[in-house]
């Protein structure tokens, strides 16, 4: 006998006058409380062996939430050795939690109370009943909508307060122990509930209230951010995980996060190329009403259990078009607009760390070098901890216009000066459409990752340049242990590399040696509280003045030595000198 005929005689055996239509089992709801002139609700069952959600039970009337077999089985006080699914070698997960002895109970009663025709109107507008808010017991407090977080035990201590149609005007009500972290799932028994059988996982509650009208169990996160919050252990008796996110590729990399975490039992539901950035199963249900449920069932059917692993199809493909592209092609990345730094590199590609001491003209040579691959329609964004918006901008106009800041700022210009300025504005408003300044200290790596993403989507473009000026400037949790924060951040940015596409130009210090001074001896040694940059960097360079940049009035050239101190690809040693042309901060090549 196979699980599915399992789960019919057992539902057959245990539920009085059920029967069989199509690929449902159907009886009067054993839980229904039912009157003298009262029916008891419609219990239904799945039975079909194709669904993943074989063996799940719901009342019509939603007079208890549904679930599989082994919930049913504790509802009804069956032996669980009768239990189709029943493992007595199962160790149950047990969290270490006291539950506090006050629950939100009185408020919710309070909250459902204020309930009106108005409130319920918000919900049909993506298709969903009041009996289906009724059930979660959705509340109102006089102007936000009140969603209580039931926990394990059955009571809610923590609710989220959410302004309809603004959900990011909310904020948590109740006990603060349950606003955060681990505690913040919404429909957490649905876990208990859906042991052996399905559910799905979603953002936002909304979201999780369309599947819930359609019967579908699930739980949800607030945000998709909050994904990480859920263990993978609480989890491990459920047999198949439906995740179903916002269309956007940050919320697709989250999902792919947890279900890296969940393993083969995840599937990661995806949506139609044609839909627009951020459509989510809200604005789903609205667009196809009744035809919503056909939508869902099929994202379920075209869903794949999830693998960490590209499929060689996908390899095969990606090795071809990587050769094709490069074909006839002398660089294998980006041009940096310098040959001789070309040449070294073999383009710009990967992690890119360049060493020098102060004012030897590291974050101009970076300036130069990312607005000219902005100019070339490459997208850029410059973290800068050093020098400001503005000076990164007025020294690209001095750049482009082959002006001084002063002369900039002269009234009158002659004509040909006049000329070169108004040429360097119309050049740099285009450099703009493809280069961001960014100077917040609150910068993350999942910061850092939203961006670059929505650069790519506004200039419709796979690939991104980051400079990152500088390394040991950037915002660390502890800043007590900064070499720790800086091998954490290289570890982020070789993630970025490899899943956005991006090549990083990084601006770190050197150490001084012996006497203060810094060393002439281009090595890996040099870098300050070097940490992982030898294990991170694609490519180590070290930028070395030829004049002294604490007396440049004394040097008439201002020459700098670039040397390649360590590659993986690339054979180390002297790039080409360089030479700054001041006051134009403009590089050129020796």
């Amino acid at each position: 006998m196979d699980f599915a005929d399992e789960i019919k005689k057992f539902y057959q055996k245990h539920v009085p006058g059920a029967s069989i239509e199509k690929n449902y089992l159907k009886a009067p709801c054993p839980f229904c409380s039912a009157g003298e002139t009262e029916k008891p609700g419609t219990m239904v069952a799945i039975i079909n062996p194709e669904s993943f959600f074989v063996g799940f039970f719901r009342c019509l009337n939603r007079c208890k939430p549904g679930g599989f077999p082994l919930y049913f089985g504790r509802l009804m006080g069956i032996d669980p050795k009768e239990v189709p699914g029943y493992d007595p070698d199962r160790d149950p997960f047990v969290q270490d939690i006291i539950y506090p002895l006050k629950s939100l109970k009185p408020d919710i009663t309070k909250f459902t109370s204020l309930m009106t025709d108005t409130q319920y109107a918000y919900f049909r507008e993506f298709g969903v009943s009041k009996a289906a808010v009724d059930e979660v017991k959705i509340g109102y407090n006089g102007r936000y909508l009140v969603y209580p977080y039931f926990m394990e035990d059955g009571n809610a201590y923590a609710a989220r307060c959410i302004l309809p149609g603004r959900e990011n005007d909310n904020f948590w009500h109740g006990n603060e122990k349950f606003f955060l972290g681990e505690f913040q799932i919404y429909e957490m028994p649905e876990i208990d509930r859906c042991e052996g059988g399905a559910m799905f996982i979603t953002e936002g509650e909304n979201n999780l209230l369309t599947l819930k009208e359609l019967g579908f169990p699930g739980i949800a996160v607030p945000a998709v951010a909050d994904l990480e919050n859920i263990n993978p252990e609480r989890l491990t008796f459920i047999n198949h995980l439906f995740i179903v996110v916002g269309n956007a590729p940050e919320a697709q990399l989250s999902a792919r996060a947890l279900a890296t975490k969940l393993g083969f039992k995840a599937r990661i539901l995806k949506w139609s190329t044609h839909l627009k950035r951020g459509f989510n199963l809200c604005q789903l249900a609205a667009e196809k009403g009744k035809e919503f449920r056909s939508a869902v069932s099929q994202m379920i059917q075209r869903s794949k259990s999830f693998s960490p692993f590209v499929s060689p199809e996908k390899e095969h493909r990606s090795v071809l078009e990587t050769l094709n592209e490069n074909r006839g092609k002398d660089l294998m990345g980006t041009s940096s607009g310098f040959q001789k730094m070309d040449h070294a590199l073999s383009g710009i590609r990967g992690i890119n760390i360049m060493g020098g001491p102060p004012k030897a003209g590291k974050s101009c040579f970076y300036m130069q070098i990312s607005t000219e691959m902005a100019r070339r329609k490459t997208p850029v964004i410059y973290y800068d901890f050093e020098n400001g918006r503005q000076k990164i901008y007025l020294r690209t106009l001095c750049r482009l216009s082959r002006l001084s800041d002063k002369e900039m700022r002269k009234i009158n210009l002659d004509d040909e000066a006049a000329g070169r300025f108004e040429r360097a504005q119309l050049e740099f408003k285009t450099i703009l459409q493809y280069f961001r300044v960014v100077t917040d200290r609150k910068l993350n790596p999942d910061i850092m990752r939203r961006q670059i993403d929505f650069l790519q989507h506004e200039t419709r473009r796979d690939n991104t340049v980051v400079v990152v000026d500088s390394l040991h400037k950037l915002p660390f949790k502890d800043l007590s242990d900064r070499r720790t924060g800086i091998d954490s951040w290289l570890r982020h940015m070789e993630a970025i590399r490899d899943e956005q596409n991006v090549a990083f130009f990084v601006i770190s210090e050197l150490s001084r040696g012996s006497g203060g001074q810094y060393t002439k001896k281009p090595d890996l040694g040099s870098f300050k509280e070097s940490g992982d940059i030898e294990y991170s960097a694609d490519n180590a360079m070290i930028l070395i003045p030829n004049w002294d940049p604490i007396d440049p009035i004394s040097t008439a050239a201002r020459e700098s030595t670039l040397w390649l101190a360590a590659s993986r690809e690339n054979n180390p040693g002297k790039i080409g000198v360089y030479r700054l042309e001041y006051p134009y901060w403009s590089f050129s090549e020796v």
